[in-house]
């Protein structure tokens, strides 16, 4: 492919530093642009049509990869931070803990997740709404993962765009085993890293650290898991790529429903642009049709076409075209951040009907999830009856038998008193009066009430008061439980 030349079928938008411009020469077959109707990122004939994005440098990229340094050592620390002796963040699933800054769940409160993937759903509604897909494009893991490593390493190993799609078409041997070979190697292990920082979310750090250094025989769930996110990882990211934010991600399908004219999304200025034409061209817009704008885009649109699903708010398009209009002194914002109206009539609104109610939600939930967990329980201390026999007459007495369910839910260890309350006739005898439980510990401590059948009634419970010493605050739960016994005798 020459220097001037621009993208053509199979190989995607290319180009290096230059500027360059598609060239249909007489003889030749059309060079396919992208359309609004098919995805460029596919072929006519259905085969995959490699995308590799061209360099750009401007004042996005530098935030972006600022924000990717940042956004990168926080997955990779995160599992490792101590809160209270705890991990930071991590859902144990084979133990039923969960830890989230400092707190401790267990099983039972497993119904906050709701609050919590709401909250999340809510909030990147409010941000589509206000901003399109700008999660996408700066925060999103694909994005992250695959713009600020992935094709960062594979241009140092195989050059830039150009060179990448001259690679494609050359035969797997000479220079191009060893390039794509090396690549493969390093991206398979950089997806083994990924996949077990990830693990480190959901098992704790010493145990995959254990099962990293020891036979896999040793722990058969985590190294299957492992393996298999490694592969899924390095599928993804040496090969399907754009395809995942396009066709797989429902976030990105919902866009059209979240989508209002006041939508602040990346955009091209036709007014100003249009008609396209070389720069000095008389009546020619600011567009010089150079075709930037394609060859640096990810997923291979041309924003000049409208919004499209396949953008992902990036702003690469922006900075290269920015760029370009310096170099021809014109001013930037041909292609920028600016909503449907803006563009139309230079009228901005922030505040709009769904606006204000996605807000409204996403404040109600994290009220009512704020307010739950500030009533949450310390400990947990339940009495449930044990399995069997629902109540035995032993001597002149009925007899009950209780489990009592005691869990710590704070961090640390908890020493528990129990007391027996009552009722005041009955004789209650609990299996231990003092325990000591670790953070999210839990025991089931027997307990046998024995009632004389002369004073035995419907409607007796047995009544047991848990006490526990927590920072030098004494915190109280009374656990009761029906008595059950024979009923009156008929004569």
């Amino acid at each position: 492919m020459s220097a001037d030349s621009g993208p053509t079928a199979g190989s995607g938008p290319t180009g290096g530093d230059t500027i360059h411009k598609p060239v249909v020469a007489k003889g030749r077959p059309v060079v396919r642009r992208p359309d609004v109707d098919t995805l460029f990122s596919i072929n006519p004939d259905g085969s995959r049509n490699a995308i590799h994005p061209a360099d750009v440098k401007g004042r996005f990229q530098r935030w972006k990869h600022v924000l990717w340094v940042v956004l990168i050592a926080l997955y990779v620390a995160l599992p490792w931070i101590r809160i209270d002796g705890h991990p930071a963040f991590l859902i144990d699933i084979q133990a039923r803990h969960f830890y989230l800054f400092g707190h401790t769940f267990n099983a039972q409160d497993f119904w906050y997740a709701f609050f919590l993937v709401t909250g999340v759903g809510f909030t990147l509604f409010v941000v589509a709404a206000l901003f399109g897909r700008m999660w996408c494009g700066y925060a999103c893991p694909q994005t992250v993962f695959l713009e600020g490593v992935f094709r960062r390493i594979e241009r140092w190993i195989e050059g830039p765009a150009a060179a990448r799609a001259k690679l494609d078409k050359a035969p797997l041997r000479g220079a191009k085993l060893v390039r794509r070979g090396l690549k493969m190697v390093v991206f398979l292990l950089i997806a083994a890293a990924i996949s077990h920082s990830f693990l480190g979310y959901f098992v704790p750090t010493e145990v995959l650290v254990e099962a990293v250094i020891h036979f896999p025989a040793h722990h058969p769930t985590a190294v299957v898991v492992g393996v298999l996110a490694t592969l899924v990882l390095f599928v993804n990211f040496t090969w399907f790529r754009e395809q995942l934010c396009i066709v797989v991600c429902p976030y990105g399908r919902l866009q059209g429903a979240l989508y209002d004219p006041d939508t602040i999304l990346v955009g091209y200025d036709q007014k100003r642009g249009e008609p396209r034409g070389p720069a000095h061209q008389q009546g020619a817009g600011d567009c010089v049709d150079c075709y930037r704008c394609v060859a640096v885009c990810p997923t291979g649109i041309d924003i000049r076409n409208g919004t499209q699903l396949e953008c992902v708010g990036c702003a690469n398009c922006i900075d290269a075209c920015d760029d370009v209009m310096v170099k021809l002194g014109r001013p930037k914002g041909l292609v920028r951040y600016d909503s449907q109206r803006g563009f139309e009539t230079g009228v901005r609104r922030f505040m709009r009907g769904r606006v204000f109610l996605y807000g409204v939600l996403l404040l109600l939930g994290m009220s009512v999830f704020t307010f739950a967990l500030t009533r949450r329980r310390p400990f947990e201390a339940s009495l449930v009856r044990a399995p069997g026999q629902a109540y035995q007459v032993e001597s002149e007495r009925v007899h009950n038998v209780f489990d009592l369910q005691l869990i710590n839910k704070r961090p640390g260890t908890r020493t528990f008193t129990i007391e027996v309350v009552g009722p005041d006739d009955a004789d209650t005898i609990v299996a231990a009066q003092t325990v000591e439980l670790n953070s999210l510990e839990d025991r089931r401590i027997p307990v046998h009430v024995y009632v004389p059948t002369a004073t035995f009634k419907a409607g007796l419970k047995t009544e047991l008061l848990v006490r526990c010493d927590e920072d030098g605050t004494v915190l109280e739960r009374l656990a009761t439980a029906p008595l059950l016994g024979p009923g009156p005798r008929r004569r």
